[in-house]
């Protein structure tokens, strides 16, 4: 199908691949206003997308951090549950064989 693309649906959104603007035939030549870019706007405008773009490997990257940090947070509460355990299990381990010295030394 080799229908020409209008202005609503071009046939290709690559600009250097579309078919050059051709000059209005109403209109008079010279009677829009010239094109001029400020020196550095285009560099900043490029930059600014640059930011706008790396701004989710960013959010994705403090995401990453954040989730580590609440994972260490979380093995940290891990062990010290484990060695309170472990404390508890050596005091009353103590206890006993106090409690058995004590008896053998009664008999």
């Amino acid at each position: 199908m080799n229908t020409a693309g209008t202005i609503d649906r071009p046939l290709t959104n690559d600009p250097q691949k579309q078919a050059p603007m051709k000059p209005s035939t109403y209109e008079p030549a010279g009677s829009a206003t010239q094109d001029f870019t400020i020196s550095g706007a285009k560099d900043s405008r490029q930059n600014r997308t640059r930011e706008m773009q790396l701004i989710p490997e960013a959010m994705a990257r403090a995401h990453m951090h954040e989730r580590l940090q609440e994972a260490e947070r979380d093995r940290q509460a891990v062990r010290l549950a484990a060695a309170r355990r472990m404390q508890r299990r050596a005091e009353r381990a103590s206890l006993r064989a106090r409690r058995a010295l004590a008896m053998a030394v009664m008999q």
